[in-house]
């Protein structure tokens, strides 16, 4: 018996806190497949319908439920008429319970939301569920339910307008760079100023595949199918809603099909569709419609944003203020943080930034895609255009004066930041020399032509995530492959693909050697799916997962981490070691606890050996051409594989540096002079966020957040009732999103950066970032067609119109 088998090995794990720079090893592999434009692996399953989501699951007993909402916009529930629905053929069950989910839950937060279906907040509040064989039956006997209200719509908050005038400051988030300097008093004694206001209205995530849940109770323990984009607090969240362990809640999401910040914490179905099975002792999928999305989940909130600007007669900013009026429900903390990237995007020594709350009877608000940039840049960089104009500069000249050395809010260094690159490079290819200088200048038939632009940014985060990497035997040519698992999820932003990609050219694996597990809280937990943090968090645990196997690898066959590489399915030597001085201390170290082990043995009569690997048949990596198939180096050292576990962390860098990426957005939009119809004829974005992970899924990224902005600027808008705050538009036939025809030619540029205080990856998030300043660009291009200004997002022709300059 030796040593090492009665204190036993460590476990092969990696862990990892950001406390400084760190340099990569995706810069030194053979394949390069990170950032090769691959098709997404999972692509055939979903073109040919075998890609299975929620409401596609098929149990014999399965039964269907369908959730009712409220009729009213507030009061409260005095009676569930539940036999009205029963008589229906087919329902089996009809459900009203205090656990029912007034809201969903905003993402990361680890515990349940607001509770109770006999309190009306806000019209279609879920309030009971019915559940019958067939989905039909359920329909039927939805609509047949009867439900007594006590109506208190006349004490109920449906107006913006008015309750503006009643908000909170919102003081429960507070920083230091919230106000700088003097900001109103500079702002008076500016040589050039615009302080102006912008509205953005409510908007609708609209993810293409609803909200839906599936549950089975099996021996007291829940397992859930359902949408979701953040699984591990989302099993934290439900578990608590049930009031039953964390361990017996199980929550599967393989696939989704889009969330946009809608899915990342729990929906009421989640909790109906649980009550419901655990009654009835059978599986019951609960699948919204697209209304009740609509309804009761979440929304992006209404805005009123004032901008002010004070510079000099040079165009040199020292006055920023952006403050800001957002809305939710009663009691409820969340708020758009509109101003988050004012903070650090331009100069200037006098600074404000305040959000000050008004209470409204709506659907609650929750995160949207880019949540502040998206709606805060609307105005930022409309108001920037506004001050390039009345300085009479070049609006990219003005960026350009008011480029900051360092973040002038903390006073702390970018990690990166390529701003001025992205609008150099972005001008050049746009062709932006050609705009038109004055106002409503060109004009090609009836249209009225203008070009705009505006700077993109977005805060860069990097969030705990966990993995788990096996190298295992395998029938593929290779004889070898290799296996991920974390609960991370794909929300059609390539995540399978992406980490398989890391993985391949970690372990120089062909890609299709790597398998890829998602979606299951029973793997490891991960960051999740949103922020734009989840590739990057989720894809460095994955990172240090192999470097734990590398370091494994190389110990077993006599050689160190750094010198080896691995090129289709082989190890080779690839570097000369460079030791550390921490290595040459160690060695010394070494030697003296071999000496003390030596004295042990004789002592005890145990074998001193500290090392339990083979070094019988170690090759001799003196020779050039020296290569040792991966599937013999298992057969030999690890006939049953390796797994190794990676964990990353922010550390002292999330504190110390900005992180952000950064774009810069260009539009050409034509406008009819005489019916005012706005057309978006292109549009070009230049963005850097570090390493790309893959050219072609970051691309479609870029493309669908540009889409985004062309919503949010010319159409998108939650209309409210003012009466009871029902929704008037509350399905794709009246909430106007972009169709083909609405999409010109997109062009992206993505410049090519590394971000080494980032994480291991040096990779940065890329699909909201592509969305800020998108609509901003839109709107000063119509401003540089028509020289008609409007500051009320959408810019539909009805606002337009009438302003038209007679030609």
């Amino acid at each position: 018996m030796s040593l090492t088998q009665i204190f036993g090995e460590s476990p092969l794990e990696k862990k990892l806190t950001m406390d400084k720079p760190i340099e990569s090893r995706l810069d030194t592999t053979d394949s390069k497949l990170v950032g090769k434009p691959l098709s997404r692996i999972e692509g055939h399953l979903k073109v040919a319908g075998k890609a299975t989501y929620t409401a596609e699951n098929q149990f014999d007993d399965l039964c269907h439920g369908v959730m009712v909402g409220a009729t009213i916009g507030k009061g409260k529930v005095k009676k569930v008429h539940k036999d009205t629905a029963l008589q229906v053929a087919g329902v089996i069950g009809v459900f009203h319970d205090p656990l029912f989910l007034r809201n969903p839950q905003q993402g990361g937060v680890k515990m349940a939301p607001v509770q109770g279906a006999s309190e009306v907040f806000y019209h279609g509040q879920p309030i009971a569920l019915v559940v019958a064989e067939t989905l039909e039956a359920a329909q039927e006997g939805a609509k047949a339910l009867q439900i007594d209200y006590e109506n208190d719509e006349k004490h109920g908050h449906f107006d913006f307008n008015k309750q503006k005038k009643h908000t909170q400051f919102i003081d429960w988030v507070t920083d230091k760079s919230d106000d700088i300097g003097k900001p109103e008093k500079t702002l008076k004694q500016s040589e050039v100023k615009v302080d102006l206001t912008y509205t953005t209205p409510s908007q609708s995530n609209m993810p293409m595949e609803p909200h839906s849940s599936l549950a089975r109770w099996f021996e007291g323990k829940l397992t859930l199918h359902t949408s979701n984009q953040m699984l591990a607090s989302s099993k934290v969240q439900l578990a608590k809603a049930l009031d039953i362990p964390e361990d017996d809640v199980r929550l599967l999401s393989p696939y989704v099909g889009g969330g946009f910040g809608s899915k990342l914490g729990i929906s009421p179905e989640s909790v109906m569709a649980a009550i419901a099975a655990k009654d009835l002792k059978r599986p019951v999928l609960v699948n919204m419609t697209r209304p009740q999305v609509m309804e009761t989940t979440v929304r992006r909130t209404n805005t009123e944003q004032r901008v002010a600007l004070g510079a000099d007669k040079d165009g040199k900013i020292h006055t920023i203020i952006h403050n800001s009026i957002v809305t939710n429900l009663p009691s409820e903390t969340f708020f758009e943080p509109v101003a988050v990237s004012t903070h650090f995007l331009y100069g200037g020594d006098n600074r404000q930034i305040k959000y000050e709350m008004a209470r409204m009877n709506f659907t609650l608000t929750g995160s949207m895609r880019a949540p502040g940039e998206a709606v805060g840049q609307l105005a930022l960089e409309c108001a920037m255009d506004e001050l390039a104009h009345a300085l009479k500069l070049c609006p990219i000249e003005l960026r350009k004066r008011n480029e900051p050395s360092e973040d002038p809010s903390k006073k702390i260094p970018y990690s990166t930041r390529k701003l001025l690159a992205c609008m150099e490079q972005g001008a050049k290819a746009f062709g932006w020399d050609e705009r038109p200088q004055t106002p409503a200048s060109r004009l090609e038939g009836d249209w009225l032509i203008g070009y705009g632009m505006a700077c993109a940014a977005r805060s860069n985060e990097l969030k705990p995530s966990q993995a788990r990497v096996s190298l295992l035997p395998s029938d593929k040519p290779l004889g070898v492959m290799a296996r991920i698992e974390t609960d991370m999820t794909d929300i059609g932003t390539g995540s399978y693909t992406i980490f398989a990609q890391v993985v391949a050219d970690m372990l120089g694996l062909p890609i299709d050697h790597v398998e890829v597990k998602l979606g299951d809280t029973d793997l490891p937990p991960a960051a999740g799916s949103g922020g734009s943090w989840g590739a990057s968090s989720a894809g460095s645990s994955i990172y240090l997962a192999c470097e734990a196997l590398r370091e494994k690898i190389a110990q077993s066959v006599g050689l160190h981490a750094d010198s080896i590489g691995f090129k289709q399915g082989n190890l080779y030597r690839q570097f000369e070691h460079d030791p550390s001085l921490a290595e040459k201390i160690g060695e010394k170290i070494n030697h003296t606890l071999t000496d003390t082990l030596d004295k042990l043995a004789e002592k005890t009569g145990l074998n001193s050996e500290v090392s339990v690997d083979n070094h019988d048949n170690v090759l001799d990596w003196e020779q050039v051409d020296t290569q040792l198939p991966l599937s013999s180096f298992l057969q030999q050292y690890a006939p049953h594989g390796l797994v190794a576990n990676g964990e990353i962390e922010p550390g002292k860098t999330k504190k110390e540096y900005r992180h952000a990426g950064y774009g810069a957005q260009f539009a050409e939009v034509g406008v009819h002079r005489v019916t005012g119809e706005i057309r978006v004829r292109r549009m070009l974005g230049t963005f850097a966020a570090g390493r790309i992970l893959n050219e072609k899924t970051a691309r479609s990224q870029c493309f669908g957040g540009m889409v985004f902005g062309i919503g949010a600027a010319l159409m998108e808008q939650i209309h409210h009732d003012k009466r009871d705050g029902r929704l008037c538009n509350h399905d794709l036939a009246e909430y106007q999103v972009c169709v083909n025809a609405d999409v010109p030619d997109l062009e992206v540029i993505m410049l090519p950066e590394t971000d080494p205080y980032a994480n291991p990856l040096h990779s940065k998030g890329i699909g909201e970032l592509a969305l800020s300043g998108a609509g901003a660009a839109i709107a000063n291009a119509i401003f540089n067609a028509t020289g008609v200004r409007v500051r009320d997002y959408p810019i539909t022709l009805d606002k337009l119109l009438y302003q038209l300059p007679l030609l």
